[in-house]
């Protein structure tokens, strides 16, 4: 029976919150179809992770420490992938739908030959036939799809599954494999780091989000989002628009295309509210819209909706809340 590859890429010294999506929901997709999940880790903290991934529901782990794969190139990052998906005789490819996921899973399904299937959020089985849920029509309803090739690669909605509990006592093996790109495939390298200039971090970890969007007329609100994320302990996100309009660093972009965040409170000011925005934020638990707008579509998906200029809101409640949490 053909097994289940999970791609576990890592943050730091650990795995990466999708990666731990994916483990898990690879877990559960072979407790279903009684199958084996193996979990596929590279760069130089490869063999580092590979307990954490076991713990994490991993049976088995192939490792590829080169350090050509410490920073992510997609041309070698697509043929190392394809190389050991293949080795390892799994017919499933699981990817958290990250960046880096939305880079690869039509790359690899391509060189494979696979079907793909993305934002995944859950899957039904019957016997040994898998059905893929996903969210569609701007997430107002599912819909359900089987591949029609032996092999699939699937991509994982980011924060639609539960983070697993590690497990400690779990064993498994580990598979080192030795991989080296061709010298055409290596085409660029990494010169120097530079830190993101308005928040250290990462939206998808965030509890808490300001973000903006076109309504704040330029790039200067920004700072005064990033004043009161700085109170509340928060990260700054953007719209596309705002971040099209080159306000902010496209990695700040929070929607379908972009980043897709869970926090405990979302502050959207000057955002609209369009579908591709508002795909992003399906799991936040509350929505805050600051909107001029009576009319935006973004207060039907908020909690709480202030009817103002921002100007007037904002300034006011970071000084309001430096005399509470500060």
């Amino acid at each position: 029976m053909s097994n289940i590859l999970v791609f576990a890429n890592q943050q730091g010294d650990a795995l990466s919150p999708g990666a731990k999506e994916a483990l898990a929901f690879g877990f559960q997709l072979a407790k279903s179809t009684g199958r084996e999940v193996a979990a596929l880790l590279t760069g130089p903290a490869a063999v580092t992770c590979s307990e954490e991934a076991i713990a994490c529901g991993a049976d088995k782990v192939y490792t590829v420490a080169n350090p050509l794969l410490a920073e992510y190139q997609a041309d070698v990052y697509v043929d190392c992938l394809s190389s050991v998906f293949k080795q390892s005789g799994a017919a499933i490819f699981v990817f958290s739908f990250d960046q880096i996921g939305k880079d690869l899973v039509g790359r690899i399904a391509t060189r494979t030959g696979a079907s793909a299937i993305t934002e995944v959020v859950d899957f039904k089985t019957e016997g040994q036939k898998i059905t893929w849920v996903r969210p569609i029509y701007g997430d107002k309803a599912f819909g359900e799809y089987s591949a029609n090739r032996s092999h699939v690669v699937v991509g994982i909605r980011q924060k639609s599954q539960n983070l697993p509990v590690p497990d400690e006592s779990r064993t498994g093996e580990i598979i080192s494999v030795d991989y080296q790109p061709k010298e055409d495939l290596v085409l660029t390298k990494l010169v120097v780091k530079i830190q993101s200039a308005l928040s250290d971090i990462r939206l998808e970890d965030a509890t808490i989000i300001v973000s903006g969007g076109r309504g704040l007329d330029g790039p200067d609100g920004f700072a005064e989002l990033q004043a009161l994320a700085d109170v509340l302990g928060g990260a700054v996100g953007a719209s596309r628009a705002a971040c099209d309009a080159g306000w902010v660093p496209s990695n700040f972009q929070i929607g379908q295309t972009g980043a897709v965040v869970a926090p405990d409170l979302y502050i959207a000011v000057g955002i609209s509210g369009a579908s591709q925005h508002l795909a992003g934020i399906t799991n936040a638990k509350t929505v805050v819209a600051i909107n001029s707008d009576a009319e935006a579509p973004i207060f039907k998906r908020a909690n709480l909706g202030v009817i103002a200029d921002y100007k007037q809101v904002i300034p006011a409640l970071t000084e309001k809340l430096k005399t509470v949490l500060v």
